[in-house]
């Protein structure tokens, strides 16, 4: 383990359940943002709606049967914008 781990791992701990829940909070947000800039760059058009689906799409990749479920909201979010 190396120190910076070790650090982390000490901090972590002596956080309280609700910093270590207001953390994990602000590091999905940060991420949730940081992939909208992403796809908002490849895709210059893509509405809000479509935006934070996508997004979801991203985050949710490994969970097969939420992905399903995002790709048919997706489906019908873009049926309404044609």
């Amino acid at each position: 383990m190396t120190d910076i781990q070790r650090l982390s791992d000490e901090r972590t701990a002596a956080m309280t359940p609700a910093e270590r829940v207001a953390r994990a909070s602000a590091m999905l947000r940060w991420t949730r943002e940081f992939l909208a800039r992403q796809i908002a760059a490849e895709e210059p058009d893509c509405s809000e709606e479509l935006l934070k689906l996508k997004v979801a799409a991203r985050l949710y990749a490994a969970e097969p049967s939420v992905l399903a479920l995002i790709h048919e909201q997706m489906r019908r979010v873009s049926s309404r914008s044609v």
